[in-house]
């Protein structure tokens, strides 16, 4: 499938895999900038309002900003990933980047840098997904818990990871730029 826009003269075409890498990247803006926002707004916010003794407090976050949030953070984390994953397969790059180009004798151009980002990336959704988002629910009251400890640890749990996240983010952009324009390693 091919969208010719501005009436066949060639300003703009897109294919449907220029389709796809655009749908896995402004998924994955959305992924990795709601990650810097709670990393970098958000946690130091909830500080700050629970130590505001006559603002809204924490709650106020929790209610109304939190939910919507977690929603488009891991619904994006999924979509950037499931893109990601379709437009390796499209272009059969898939095994290259999940091997770091060893499965194509050795030649690790594109798959070392590639694989790398797609390891890191994958690393990120099963953290949103199996290690963040069960505690978010337990700490936005959505599950039960186990009393105080339990929360507390949930919270921490969030922090710690949502830290981790962040930081193995940077290098996994790194990595998916730099296979994306041919910079070798």
């Amino acid at each position: 499938m091919i969208v010719n826009l501005f009436s066949g003269h060639g300003l703009l075409e897109l294919n449907d895999l220029a389709l796809l890498r655009w749908a896995h990247i402004v998924a994955g803006i959305i992924w990795v900038g709601l990650l810097y926002f709670f990393n970098f707004v958000q946690m130091p916010a909830i500080a700050a309002a629970t130590a505001d003794q006559g603002g809204p407090g924490p709650a106020a976050i929790g209610k109304y900003i939190l939910p919507r949030a977690l929603l488009w953070f891991r619904w994006a984390a999924l979509a950037t990933w499931l893109t990601g994953g379709w437009y390796l397969v499209r272009t059969d790059q898939l095994l290259a980047a999940f091997t770091l180009g060893l499965s194509r004798g050795g030649d690790t151009a594109y798959g070392l840098p590639m694989g790398i980002g797609v390891w890191l990336g994958t690393i990120l959704l099963i953290n949103v997904w199996l290690v963040l988002w069960p505690n978010q629910k337990k700490v936005m009251g959505m599950v039960k818990t186990e009393g105080e400890t339990d929360l507390a640890r949930a919270r921490k749990t969030i922090a710690t990871v949502a830290r981790i996240n962040a930081v193995l983010s940077i290098p996994m952009l790194m990595f998916m730029v730099a296979a994306g324009h041919g910079v070798a390693l």
